[in-house]
């Protein structure tokens, strides 16, 4: 497989797509996670889902142990998969991984993503230090108990534990110790998708994401927890691909602009 090859999954073939989608998982998170997200959207996108070192199979690599090292390796080689129109989704800490992403293309003049669908994660200029990745094991577990997202029995597995937990711990302590550029921002608009029951992030810390984005965006709310996607995964794929869609037609229309609604409430 080639180093290219290495980084992303296509699970559903796409011979004629209107467009491209990259999808970067959240901390501990694989492929593997969009693998129904890929089903309902294909074969009008392209589906293609990052896979980090570390999981699944990539398990023999070294985990990348900072979020911007991740960034910088998967810059250097999405570039040739990117061909038409694209967008990016990430979900908690895949939304700021793919927000560097983007802004390594936007600095270096190549083609850069047209959107930005930012789900369940803080916006960078909220991110912090919670100390998670300093706790032991058991109160990783009780973390990943506490988001859900993570099969019951690979809570009471060991043999499974053994391989969820190192790269949980690293991509914790990579987005804890994230510290964004001053003013940082994309210039594509960015989409906040966020549950108003997630745990971990508060709306507030969500909308907060227009902060980083010179062409605004919109803000699409739901409810099920740090990990809506699985309880509201049609409505999840109606959003993105209604977007997508708008998009591609000239229709989309920034509801937010410079972190204020367009139609000046906040």
């Amino acid at each position: 497989m080639s180093a290219q090859n290495l980084w992303f999954r296509r699970y559903h073939p796409a011979h004629a797509p209107r467009a491209t989608l990259f999808c970067f998982p959240h901390a501990g998170g694989s492929a593997s996670y969009y693998h129904p997200m890929s089903k309902a959207l294909t074969p009008e996108f392209d589906i293609l889902a990052v896979q980090y070192p570390g999981r699944q199979d990539r398990y023999g690599e070294p985990l990348v142990p900072s979020l911007d090292a991740l960034a910088d390796a998967i810059h250097t080689v999405i570039e040739p998969h990117m061909r038409g129109p694209v967008a990016f989704f990430g979900h908690s800490m895949g939304s700021v991984v793919a927000f560097e992403v983007a802004r390594r293309l936007e600095r270096d003049g190549h083609p850069a993503p047209a959107l930005l669908f930012a789900s369940g994660g803080r916006a960078p200029s909220r991110v912090h230090d919670d100390g998670v990745h300093r706790r032991g094991d058991a109160a990783l577990v009780a973390e990943l108990r506490a988001m859900g997202g993570t099969d019951a029995r690979v809570l009471t597995e060991p043999d499974l534990l053994e391989l969820v937990l190192p790269p949980l711990r690293n991509d914790y302590r990579a987005i804890e110790s994230y510290r964004p550029e001053v003013d940082a921002r994309i210039d594509a608009p960015i989409v906040v998708m966020a549950a108003t029951d997630d745990p971990r992030t508060t709306e507030e810390e969500a909308r907060a994401w227009h902060g980083h984005t010179t062409a605004g965006g919109s803000v699409r709310l739901f409810q099920g927890g740090h990990f809506y996607l699985e309880s509201q995964g049609a409505r999840v794929v109606e959003v993105i691909g209604g977007t997508l869609r708008d998009h591609l037609a000239g229709r989309y229309r920034p509801e937010v602009v410079g972190g204020q609604s367009a139609l000046g409430h906040p």
